[in-house]
């Protein structure tokens, strides 16, 4: 299989020097992508973290042409990369790890005699007693992968949630995976993403050990596409 897989967090600029992201360092998608190179396939990743690879085992040399890397850092930086490689066809598997800005940054506002005022610059003076940021939602990059960019493989998604149990994570799961077209979900909470994540679809989920997690998700990835490695790679 040529498998692509996108890992890390994107960054929200708020000027040239500022931005908000999150605390995800793509290591799971790092080990997702480490595992299916070590199954025999052909791998992409695309990571805002390149450097998290060097923990991650490897079984043999993460050489090309069937190893690539490639870096990002912003929410555009991302959907370009994503937008390209997709579009372009070749991959039979899109793995959606990356932890993607839910909010663009549309405005910064500043308080003026009563008045909110745009105080946007390319680097915001830091002596504003206070700032506002208006934010606008941003696309689902997931949800372009089959109705924006065409593609027709084997697709995962991840779903994180916070404080719910597991029935309102696996019911939150299997509506997001059905809303992107997407063929595998794996969902966890915040609280347990340390210790095990669900994998399934459907009606067919499976709690799996966090050890486990990337190369159960490549085996199943497998079975979803034409059986085991070295079928169709």
């Amino acid at each position: 299989m040529n498998v692509l897989v996108t890992a890390g967090n994107t960054q929200t600029p708020i000027d040239r020097v500022r931005c908000i992201t999150n605390v995800f360092s793509g290591r799971t998608g790092a080990q997702v992508a480490a595992a299916a190179f070590d199954r025999g396939h052909t791998v992409t990743l695309l990571t805002s973290h390149p450097d998290v690879l060097a923990a991650v085992p490897a079984v043999r040399p993460r050489t090309g042409p069937d190893w690539r890397v490639c870096s990002y850092q912003t929410f555009d930086d991302l959907e370009r990369l994503m937008a390209d490689a997709v579009s372009a066809g070749g991959y039979d598997a899109v793995v959606h790890a990356a932890a993607v800005s839910d909010y663009h940054v549309a405005g910064v506002l500043a308080r003026r005699d009563g008045d909110l005022v745009d105080a946007a610059a390319s680097k915001i003076k830091g002596d504003h007693p206070e700032l506002w940021l208006r934010l606008v939602p941003a696309p689902k990059l997931v949800d372009k992968v089959r109705a924006g960019w065409g593609f027709r493989g084997v697709l995962v998604k991840f779903k994180l949630e916070v404080g719910v149990t597991d029935a309102e994570l696996l019911a939150t799961a299997e509506r997001s995976r059905t809303a992107s077209a997407a063929d595998l979900m794996i969902a966890n909470t915040l609280e347990g993403m340390h210790g095990w994540a669900l994998v399934g679809a459907g009606d067919s989920y499976r709690r799996v050990a966090r050890p486990d997690l990337a190369w159960a998700l490549v085996a199943e990835v497998e079975r979803l596409h034409h059986g085991p490695a070295g079928a169709d790679s």
